[in-house]
């Protein structure tokens, strides 16, 4: 009887092993993990309850190693407070956990229990399973997981656990600040900086660690580790090989973007898209020539978002398609509203083209219905693209332009100077127009000296020089045949200096901020010539 008691307590034992442990690595699992952080938050006072298995010891790292190099937002190996390629520092050998200021967020009484994660993933991983194999992946597996626990694991408030594939966490329970998270990240990416001797092979791993410290009282198990992972990808994101402590403000962004990259297609279902139009203005004449189109976002919570805060996010989901096709059709159906009560003007609107929209959809078959639907001429439809989306890889995008370039459409080069800036190359393109990018007449700001009808030969002051510069792409352009747009215009002085040059158009706040249609459309009627200036009016 008491035979059989005890084989029933080995069989429950060696399953409660195995549900609480990675079979691979003989760590801790992400069941155990969370079980330890849970227990951690819930006992303010109490440490966690010892978990009987060589997982429950910690390292030996403490508030007394200082603050970790690398700044206060992430860091690399090699340069904390061990050198590169020695070992771990050994248990006990840390000062105590009460020596020594912190500048991190210490505990300021006994009772402000403090919890911190350094979530890891190994660099690279996918190419050795890729390239050498799956078992020897495995077996790089089992040497981070004891390399980490030797190293990692000497006291209860210490765990190191795999929480699945390639990714291990290390869990202080009874953290003193950020930095003593900090420094053990270094630590950690110290220790895994030294090769790996495989199965005959000699490996070279390096990794990423998310770095999240916080109280009990100010955090969930779930928050904790969904930040902890967050913050591991910004690591990658910043270049892989180092440590980055979570930023609530850079977390807040982060969701801030989710949150909007997921409700960009149902706000488009819903009408929150509007579009405002920037007039382009002709230098020789004043006259407006045409307008630039600009969505905006009407967010309901956010208020009015400019293009730069979500059309990235459209590019990145693929909703910048069916945004793009709206925003092309909306504002050819305005165009030929200024067409019909401006028909002497001829005022062409300005559509910015996506990369994608090229890549992604039939742009020339969206075109062309937009244009049908709308009974708008095509040569009063202009598309911009970027030099980077117009130069890439592949021939898809250049069939593509020539095909609207074939229909009328004129095509415009958007922020030309900022990319590739090869006009050689540019001249074999079906393109009409480049739109400087505001850059080049920042030097534009003085007024020109007065009596000056050309450009300046090279002189001192660097504004004659951007001058000059600014003179040569006009007249290569203009030798192209192409027309040049400036953008970003503040200013009389700009707008006169440019003029010189021979830019033929410009935009920017000095004309007219980006406003209703109606904008466009009160200029146009304040211009239109009255009774006694239309042709013939002196021989009645």
């Amino acid at each position: 009887m008491v035979e059989d008691i005890t084989e029933q307590r080995r069989l429950g034992d060696r399953l409660e092993y195995q549900a609480l442990h990675d079979p691979l690595t003989r760590l801790p699992n992400r069941t155990f993990f969370f079980e330890r952080l849970d227990a951690a938050c819930l006992a303010v006072t109490a440490g966690p309850a010892a978990g009987g298995t060589d997982a429950s010891v910690g390292e030996g790292t403490s508030a007394g190693t200082g603050e970790a190099a690398g700044g206060p937002g992430s860091g690399s190996a090699g340069s904390g407070p061990v050198a590169a390629g020695s070992d771990p520092t050994p248990a006990g050998s840390g000062a105590d956990a009460d020596s020594g200021p912190d500048s991190g967020a210490a505990a300021e009484e006994t009772d402000e229990r403090r919890v911190g994660v350094c979530y890891l993933d190994l660099d690279g991983f996918a190419a050795i399973n890729e390239t050498l194999g799956h078992h020897i992946g495995d077996q790089l597996l089992i040497a981070v997981a004891t390399r980490l626990r030797r190293g990692f694991s000497e006291h209860n408030t210490h765990l190191v656990a795999r929480m699945g594939g390639d990714e291990f966490a290390v869990l202080v329970t009874d953290s003193q600040g950020s930095n003593q998270l900090t420094a053990l990240a270094t630590r950690i990416l110290e220790a895994l900086e030294r090769p790996f001797d495989v199965a005959g092979h000699r490996l070279v791993v390096t990794a990423s660690v998310g770095v999240v410290e916080r109280s009990v009282h100010e955090t969930t198990p779930t928050d904790l580790v969904k930040d902890a992972d967050a913050t591991l990808y910004w690591s990658k994101a910043d270049g892989r090989a180092r440590w980055t402590l979570y930023d609530p403000d850079r977390g807040a962004h982060q969701l801030t973007r989710q949150l909007l990259a997921t409700a960009l297609r149902p706000a488009l279902e819903r009408g929150e898209f509007t579009i405002e139009y920037q007039p382009l203005v002709g230098l020789a004449d004043g006259a407006v020539h045409g307008a630039e189109a600009l969505v905006r976002w009407r967010h309901p919570r956010y208020g009015t978002l400019s293009p730069d805060r979500f059309i990235p996010l459209a590019e990145e989901s693929g909703a910048i398609v069916p945004l793009g096709k709206w925003v092309l059709e909306e504002s050819c159906r305005q165009a030929q509203r200024w067409l019909s009560e401006f028909p002497d003007t001829e005022t062409f609107v300005s559509v910015n083209l996506a990369a994608r929209q090229i890549w992604d959809s039939d742009v020339v078959a969206d075109v062309a219905q937009a244009l049908d639907s709308t009974g708008l001429p095509a040569r009063l439809l202009q598309l911009e693209i970027t030099e980077s989306a117009l130069l890439g890889p592949g021939g898809r995008p250049l069939q593509a332009l020539q095909a609207l370039a074939d229909m009328g459409v004129r095509i415009a080069i958007d922020d030309f100077g900022t990319g590739y800036s090869n006009l050689a190359y540019l001249s074999r393109l079906p393109v009409h127009v480049l739109k400087l990018d505001g850059t080049f007449i920042e030097g534009f700001r003085d007024p020109a000296p007065a009596g000056r009808t050309e450009l300046p030969a090279f002189g001192s002051r660097r504004s004659d020089a951007d001058e000059q510069i600014v003179g040569a792409m006009v007249q290569l352009a203009h030798t192209l045949g192409l027309t040049v747009t400036a953008e970003g215009i503040e200013s009389a002085a700009q707008a006169e200096r440019l003029r010189l040059t021979g830019c033929d158009t410009a935009q920017g706040w000095y004309f007219a901020r980006p406003g209703e249609a109606e904008l466009v459309a009160a200029i146009l009627r304040e211009s239109r010539p009255g009774p006694d200036e239309l042709p013939g009016a002196a021989q009645q």
